[in-house]
């Protein structure tokens, strides 16, 4: 991979995983309005699969092309898209930190 596609490849990948937490947190913000109120056990075990499907979803998002590229024996270029899409996500955050407060 070249070092302009590492770059945008990278902040796709944290793009993709930021538009997969929006969409999650829209979904449990609503979640009574859409699914009714909690039923016990049915609750917790609703809560705990969405946070295993979104670990494997965000995990596959962020380390599945890294792969793949060290598998194709390009080491350099793997860990420099994970370094970059970690690097994007720290940034996303910041800002959404900074926004979130600034608008208490």
């Amino acid at each position: 991979m070249k070092g302009n596609k590492i770059i945008s490849g990278s902040f796709l990948q944290a793009l993709s995983v930021s538009v997969y937490v929006l969409i999650v947190v829209t979904i449990m913000n609503n979640g009574e309005r859409i699914f009714g109120k909690a039923n016990g056990i049915l609750g917790g075990v609703a809560i705990l699969m969405l946070l295993v499907v979104s670990a494997t979803i965000c995990g596959f998002l962020v380390f599945g092309k890294p792969i793949m590229l060290f598998l194709e024996n390009q080491k350099k270029e793997s860990l420099k898209l994970l370094y970059l899409t970690i690097g994007w996500l720290v940034l996303f955050t910041f800002i959404i930190l900074v926004i979130a407060a600034l608008m208490r």
